[in-house]
């Protein structure tokens, strides 16, 4: 299983949360039964849902402002999870690229979301970015 794949199943065990938000522990527990991570992938896959899910408030916060036009309840959850994900990835892990977060986010978009999924990610992203470099 490769960092991508790591990222995926998380989005997926994320996104699971965002409908039942209870009992986490026990819901990641059940999930890494099912899927087969080797000890890297399953420390990354901790690392993004820990991660994402201790820092969401402030995750949130970098988020909203760079919503044109959308507030934070009215996103696509599936559109809110690959954003926190990313967002997490370039503010928290200084191993991952801010080119490679944005560039997987853009790929779940294209994969998970809607027609304009991946144009909307990619711009807000792109923002945070230059936002970063500044």
């Amino acid at each position: 299983m490769s960092r991508r794949e790591a990222r995926e199943l998380a989005f997926k065990f994320l996104y699971q949360v965002e409908f039942r938000p209870q009992d986490i522990d026990s819901q990641k527990s059940l999930f890494l039964e099912i899927h087969a991570f080797d000890a890297a992938e399953e420390d990354y896959f901790n690392q993004v849902i820990d991660g994402v899910v201790k820092s969401k408030a402030e995750v949130d916060a970098l988020i909203s402002p760079l919503l044109k036009g959308w507030k934070m309840d009215r996103l696509p959850r599936v559109d809110i999870t690959i954003l926190r994900i990313a967002v997490f990835e370039m503010r928290y892990l200084e191993e991952v690229p801010s080119s490679v977060a944005i560039s997987e986010a853009v790929i779940l978009a294209k994969r998970y979301g809607s027609e304009d999924s991946k144009s909307y990610i990619n711009a807000v992203l792109g923002k945070l970015a230059v936002g970063e470099s500044e």
